[in-house]
């Protein structure tokens, strides 16, 4: 059981899965501190208040902090967008290299191997 779980591990996707969310994580925390250090007093700027967390309603007992909802959806229209354009650079870069065409030795010996697999 070790061994297979050792094999799942190795494997190159979950590598790759985990290295993703790490750096996910890390660009998370980038586009937090872009919201919260930047964005927020720009905004704030034109609202009067700088911080945007600590807009609330009030009504009755209950309390509704709205400011934080407003910083969540800042800072997920930012990471969307980040993960657009790079997704947009990558299906360019796939566009620009394509796979190589057939050569004709190669379709040939593809032909020729047709024709013997239909023989047998």
């Amino acid at each position: 059981m070790f061994k297979e779980f050792k094999n799942f591990i190795a494997r190159g996707n979950v590598i790759d899965l985990a290295v993703g969310v790490i750096i996910g994580s890390a660009f998370t925390g980038i586009v937090k501190s872009l919201t919260s250090n930047l964005i927020n007093p720009l905004i704030g700027i034109f609202l009067g208040r700088v911080d945007l967390s600590n807009l609330k309603l009030t009504v009755g007992s209950a309390t509704f902090r709205y400011g934080s909802f407003i910083n969540s959806i800042i800072n997920f229209i930012i990471i969307a967008f980040v993960v657009f354009i790079l997704i947009k650079i990558i299906n360019r870069i796939i566009q620009r290299n394509p796979q190589p065409k057939e050569t004709k030795s190669e379709a040939l010996l593809t032909e020729i191997r047709d024709l013997l697999k239909a023989k047998n």
